[in-house]
């Protein structure tokens, strides 16, 4: 039987989502809980694959076991086991096929800056001290939703097969002490928000203009584009499943 697990975590202290070697990753402590939990080996398949550093509000997975008993309370049980980094939310039987990440249709990315500074931030939001224009970063921001190739953006040597993605949302909003970009896509490239964020910003710090935005998006090259940020203020906040 296949199940779908929603949990959410704080990116500080893992090496990303991804199993790595010699290196500790959300799915690896997951997987190694559902296992101890379940009594036998248990992989997990997630919806993506988040960086080093970055966080996820929302995130789905998933693995295939015999079948959970009500009694066995599975959601309460791990977040019991799990670190304080890793909630998890819910658990449910899907069919067979479903896929946590080929049947995703739509995610979201949330990027904050601080524009005042704050300690209490430090770890999870990106400090800008120049002010911003943020009227210029949103008429760049709204450019991209006029392209579909974003190869400038994508971590260079990544193996994929298509740089196309369909961005149907991106947008600057102040939303209390914090200056928040969301993008909302079918699929991301490997650092590609970062690297969006980036080069608004430096339309926003005046050295860069909209319409060089649209010659780097057209140049397809990952150099013309700005600096990747970092990643402690990037957040998956939502996936969504037909």
């Amino acid at each position: 039987m296949r199940y779908f697990i929603q949990f959410s975590y704080l990116g500080k202290q893992f090496h990303g989502w991804q199993k790595q070697p010699n290196a500790i990753t959300v799915q690896q402590v997951l997987d190694e809980a559902l296992s101890t939990i379940l009594r036998h080996p248990i992989e997990t398949v997630g919806a993506g694959r988040t960086d080093t550093g970055v966080h996820a509000k929302q995130m789905f997975a998933h693995f295939e076991t015999d079948g959970i008993d009500k009694e066995t309370n599975l959601v309460y049980r791990l977040n019991a086991l799990l670190p304080e980094a890793i909630a998890v939310q819910n658990i449910y039987e899907v069919s067979i096929d479903a896929h946590a990440r080929f049947d995703a249709i739509q995610r979201t990315y949330e990027y904050w800056v601080l524009q005042d500074k704050n300690p209490f931030y430090s770890d999870y939001a990106h400090f800008i001290k120049h002010p911003l224009d943020i009227l210029a970063m949103n008429e760049a921001a709204a450019l991209l939703l006029n392209f579909e190739d974003f190869q400038c953006f994508s971590k260079s040597n990544t193996d994929v097969k298509t740089y196309r993605c369909n961005i149907s949302k991106a947008t600057w909003e102040l939303k209390d002490d914090k200056l928040i970009f969301t993008i909302v896509a079918d699929r991301f490239l490997r650092n590609m928000v970062r690297a969006i964020v980036g080069t608004l910003l430096e339309v926003g710090l005046g050295k860069r203009t909209v319409d060089d935005v649209k010659r780097i998006i057209n140049s397809k090259d990952r150099s013309k584009a700005g600096p990747s940020v970092p990643a402690k203020a990037l957040y998956l906040t939502s996936v969504l499943y037909p």
